[in-house]
Protein backbone atom coordinates (compact mmCIF):
# COMPACT_ATOMS: atom_id res chain seq x y z
CA UNK A 1 0.00 0.00 0.00
CA UNK A 2 1.26 3.42 -0.88
CA UNK A 3 2.57 5.46 1.84
CA UNK A 4 0.89 9.21 2.45
CA UNK A 5 2.15 12.06 5.19
CA UNK A 6 -0.33 13.90 6.64
CA UNK A 7 -0.09 16.94 4.28
CA UNK A 8 -1.36 14.19 1.44
CA UNK A 9 -4.01 12.97 3.83
CA UNK A 10 -5.41 16.54 4.59
CA UNK A 11 -4.86 17.46 0.64
CA UNK A 12 -6.89 14.48 -0.27
CA UNK A 13 -9.78 14.93 2.78
CA UNK A 14 -9.81 18.50 1.75
CA UNK A 15 -10.22 17.82 -2.32
CA UNK A 16 -13.00 15.63 -1.32
CA UNK A 17 -15.12 18.22 -0.05
CA UNK A 18 -14.14 20.76 -2.65
CA UNK A 19 -12.33 19.79 -5.71
CA UNK A 20 -12.59 23.35 -7.21
CA UNK A 21 -10.39 24.84 -4.40
CA UNK A 22 -7.55 26.87 -5.68
CA UNK A 23 -3.79 25.24 -4.82
CA UNK A 24 -2.98 28.85 -2.74
CA UNK A 25 -6.27 28.36 -0.32
CA UNK A 26 -5.43 24.54 -0.46
CA UNK A 27 -1.68 25.07 0.94
CA UNK A 28 -3.16 27.47 3.62
CA UNK A 29 -5.15 24.83 4.66
CA UNK A 30 -2.94 22.07 4.76
CA UNK A 31 -0.51 23.99 6.11
CA UNK A 32 2.18 23.90 2.90
CA UNK A 33 3.40 26.77 0.94
CA UNK A 34 2.17 27.47 -2.34
CA UNK A 35 4.64 25.12 -4.16
CA UNK A 36 5.38 22.54 -2.39
CA UNK A 37 1.51 21.63 -2.32
CA UNK A 38 1.34 22.18 -6.04
CA UNK A 39 3.89 19.80 -6.81
CA UNK A 40 2.12 17.37 -4.15
CA UNK A 41 -0.98 17.96 -6.17
CA UNK A 42 0.83 17.36 -9.12
CA UNK A 43 2.34 13.60 -7.70
CA UNK A 44 -0.84 12.51 -6.66
CA UNK A 45 -2.69 13.07 -10.06
CA UNK A 46 0.12 11.45 -11.84
CA UNK A 47 0.45 8.45 -9.74
CA UNK A 48 -3.39 8.19 -10.21
CA UNK A 49 -4.96 8.84 -6.60
CA UNK A 50 -6.78 12.14 -8.01
CA UNK A 51 -8.24 10.45 -11.01
CA UNK A 52 -10.08 13.75 -11.88
CA UNK A 53 -12.55 16.56 -11.09
CA UNK A 54 -16.47 16.43 -11.60
CA UNK A 55 -19.50 18.24 -10.65
CA UNK A 56 -22.25 16.71 -8.59
CA UNK A 57 -25.71 17.07 -9.72
CA UNK A 58 -28.86 16.70 -8.17
CA UNK A 59 -31.15 13.53 -10.18
CA UNK A 60 -34.33 15.48 -8.88
CA UNK A 61 -33.83 18.42 -10.34
CA UNK A 62 -33.06 17.27 -13.34
CA UNK A 63 -36.62 15.15 -13.44
CA UNK A 64 -34.84 11.96 -12.71
CA UNK A 65 -37.71 10.87 -9.91
CA UNK A 66 -36.75 7.10 -9.77
CA UNK A 67 -33.67 5.57 -8.22
CA UNK A 68 -33.22 2.09 -8.48
CA UNK A 69 -30.59 -0.71 -7.71
CA UNK A 70 -30.76 -3.26 -9.94
CA UNK A 71 -29.35 -6.77 -9.38
CA UNK A 72 -28.79 -8.91 -12.63
CA UNK A 73 -28.45 -12.71 -13.08
CA UNK A 74 -26.75 -14.90 -16.17
CA UNK A 75 -27.36 -17.71 -17.67
CA UNK A 76 -23.93 -18.43 -17.94
CA UNK A 77 -20.31 -17.25 -17.38
CA UNK A 78 -18.97 -20.13 -19.96
CA UNK A 79 -20.00 -18.14 -23.18
CA UNK A 80 -19.92 -14.29 -24.48
CA UNK A 81 -22.82 -13.61 -22.34
CA UNK A 82 -20.76 -11.48 -19.76
CA UNK A 83 -18.81 -9.50 -22.31
CA UNK A 84 -22.06 -8.91 -24.23
CA UNK A 85 -23.95 -8.06 -21.08
CA UNK A 86 -20.91 -5.26 -19.94
CA UNK A 87 -20.80 -3.95 -23.08
CA UNK A 88 -24.40 -3.29 -23.53
CA UNK A 89 -24.80 -1.47 -19.93
CA UNK A 90 -21.68 0.79 -21.00
CA UNK A 91 -24.01 2.40 -23.39
CA UNK A 92 -26.90 2.65 -21.29
CA UNK A 93 -27.50 6.13 -20.72
CA UNK A 94 -29.41 5.28 -17.66
CA UNK A 95 -26.64 3.21 -15.84
CA UNK A 96 -24.90 5.28 -13.74
CA UNK A 97 -22.75 3.02 -11.93
CA UNK A 98 -22.10 -1.24 -12.59
CA UNK A 99 -20.14 -3.65 -10.63
CA UNK A 100 -19.63 -7.37 -10.61
CA UNK A 101 -20.83 -8.78 -7.37
CA UNK A 102 -20.15 -12.53 -5.63
CA UNK A 103 -22.80 -14.39 -4.59
CA UNK A 104 -26.83 -15.11 -6.19
CA UNK A 105 -26.18 -12.07 -8.43
CA UNK A 106 -23.60 -11.25 -11.24
CA UNK A 107 -24.05 -7.48 -11.43
CA UNK A 108 -25.04 -4.46 -9.64
CA UNK A 109 -26.35 -1.57 -11.46
CA UNK A 110 -27.55 1.59 -10.60
CA UNK A 111 -29.87 3.06 -12.57
CA UNK A 112 -31.91 6.27 -12.38
CA UNK A 113 -34.90 7.38 -15.06
CA UNK A 114 -37.82 9.87 -14.81
CA UNK A 115 -40.90 7.46 -14.17
CA UNK A 116 -41.90 4.23 -12.58
CA UNK A 117 -43.25 3.80 -15.94
CA UNK A 118 -39.52 4.66 -17.56
CA UNK A 119 -38.06 1.67 -15.05
CA UNK A 120 -40.31 -0.91 -16.56
CA UNK A 121 -39.47 -0.04 -20.06
CA UNK A 122 -35.77 -0.01 -19.09
CA UNK A 123 -36.20 -2.98 -17.15
CA UNK A 124 -39.00 -5.22 -19.69
CA UNK A 125 -37.62 -3.46 -22.70
CA UNK A 126 -34.04 -3.35 -22.63
CA UNK A 127 -32.07 -5.08 -19.74
CA UNK A 128 -34.43 -8.40 -19.95
CA UNK A 129 -34.12 -8.66 -23.51
CA UNK A 130 -30.20 -8.71 -23.53
CA UNK A 131 -28.86 -11.98 -24.27
CA UNK A 132 -27.86 -14.06 -21.62
CA UNK A 133 -29.79 -12.20 -18.66
CA UNK A 134 -31.31 -15.00 -16.43
CA UNK A 135 -33.27 -12.71 -13.97
CA UNK A 136 -33.04 -9.20 -12.47
CA UNK A 137 -34.46 -7.91 -8.75
CA UNK A 138 -34.97 -4.04 -8.63
CA UNK A 139 -34.72 -2.40 -5.27
CA UNK A 140 -36.10 1.08 -5.04
CA UNK A 141 -34.10 4.16 -3.17
CA UNK A 142 -36.47 5.64 -0.76
CA UNK A 143 -33.62 8.05 0.38
CA UNK A 144 -30.07 8.88 -0.33
CA UNK A 145 -28.92 9.02 3.57
CA UNK A 146 -24.79 9.49 2.73
CA UNK A 147 -22.96 9.46 -0.42
CA UNK A 148 -21.75 9.20 -3.07
CA UNK A 149 -18.29 10.05 -3.15
CA UNK A 150 -16.53 9.90 -0.33
CA UNK A 151 -13.86 7.44 -0.20
CA UNK A 152 -12.76 6.54 3.27
CA UNK A 153 -8.93 8.11 4.92
CA UNK A 154 -9.02 7.26 8.29
CA UNK A 155 -6.97 3.78 7.21
CA UNK A 156 -3.93 5.85 6.06
CA UNK A 157 -3.49 8.11 9.30
CA UNK A 158 -1.03 6.53 11.81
Amino acid sequence: MPQFDAFEIKMLDTLQRDGRKPISELAQEIGLSTTPCARRFEALQRSGVIKGFSVQLSRRALGLAVEVFVQVRLTSHSDESPEIFINAVQRMDEVSACWTMTGDHDFLLHVMVPSVDELNTFVMHRLMRLKGVRDVHTQLVLQNIKGPGHVPLGHLRG
